[in-house]
């Protein structure tokens, strides 16, 4: 599918504007740690991760967790989060890669897994809420996948997916993509290998920046 007739950018939060990967680390060995499974390194973390996320832990223990053990691997990596995610700033060049992205008058929405009233407040925190025609987290309970999100994401936009590239950091933001006939740009710097990402048969880049400009080029 040709980018050269992109008009709307889907950002993904995660490890790709918001730069939370080692809290995000931090808070899975947390988890882990409760759970008594060993920690994890970032390599292993990049080269395992997945959605939805029972599938990593599976791919962790070699079993999927009961209920019981989700609830404190979740509520665990939740509090864990919050405190070292306080921490964490944007991606290097990432406001202003929205502020000229906006200002060449295409636009722009920001989707995300996560908890939807929990996402709002870190986007007004960085005074970027401004910038997005529609920011859409997770509602309902943690586990899914996000091709139905974007999908409903890109139905409330009424955008053509043929004009839509998804910017994100893992394997999941292109098969939603590719599920809903939109583009993809992968970037390296949040939560999966280069390797992995490759896998995914869309373009991966090291910098937003590169990113961007694929989706106008």
């Amino acid at each position: 599918m040709s980018m050269s007739r992109a008009r709307h950018i889907v950002w993904d939060w995660n490890s790709t504007l918001f730069h939370d990967i080692d809290a995000v680390l931090s808070a899975t060995n947390d988890s882990f740690a409760a759970c008594g499974i060993p920690a994890i390194t970032l390599d292993r973390y990049r080269d395992l991760y997945c959605v939805p996320v029972p599938k990593f832990y599976e791919k962790i223990t070699g079993r999927v967790p009961g209920p019981d053990e989700w609830a404190v691997l979740d509520a665990t990596f939740q509090a864990s989060y919050a405190q070292h995610a306080a921490a964490c700033a944007l991606t290097p060049g990432a406001d202003a890669l929205l502020r000229t992205w906006q200002q060449t008058g295409r636009t722009q929405s920001l989707l995300s897994l996560t908890d939807h009233d929990t996402l709002v407040p870190y986007v007004r925190r960085f005074a970027i809420d401004g910038l997005f025609v529609r920011v859409d987290g997770r509602i309902g309970p943690p586990g899914g996948g996000k091709a139905e999100h974007l999908a409903r994401h890109l139905t409330a936009l009424d955008a053509d997916p043929k004009t839509v590239v998804v910017i994100g950091d893992a394997a999941d933001d292109a098969h939603a993509a590719r599920d809903v006939g939109a583009s993809a740009v992968l970037y390296t710097g949040g939560s999966h290998s280069r390797a992995s990402l490759e896998r995914a048969g869309v373009p991966v880049v090291d910098t937003l920046a590169e990113a961007v400009a694929l989706a106008e080029s």
